[in-house]
């Protein structure tokens, strides 16, 4: 059997804050809220560059998952020449990068 007035007590706070204590709570609130939103709108955006000319640059599967391939010059070339005539995603993603950067597949 629930005890009188049981429910009024165990609901009701203990003090009631200050003036001064609600400054900060939301001073605090709505300072970490600015925090995030220039957190995100910092990190927001592309912030890599392309790759330069006569470089490719191109996500290939590998061991532990997605690599990103960067090679430049003569690697680049012969990179594009051995994959040509393959048809694996790898070869294929590489194809693609050989392509946007204007290398030959032969």
């Amino acid at each position: 059997m629930p005890l009188e007035a049981h429910w009024q007590r165990t609901r009701s706070p203990l003090r009631e804050l200050t003036k001064r204590e609600r400054i900060v709570a939301i001073g605090t609130m709505v300072g970490t809220a600015l925090a995030i939103v220039v957190l995100i709108v910092a990190t927001a955006g592309k912030s890599r560059p392309e790759p330069g000319p006569g470089c490719i640059r191109a996500t290939i599967a590998h061991v532990m998952g997605g690599e990103e391939l960067n090679a430049c010059g003569q690697r680049a070339k012969r990179l594009c020449a051995q994959n040509a005539t393959r048809e694996d995603p790898n070869a294929l993603s590489i194809q693609a990068s050989c392509r946007e950067a204007g290398l030959p597949l032969s």
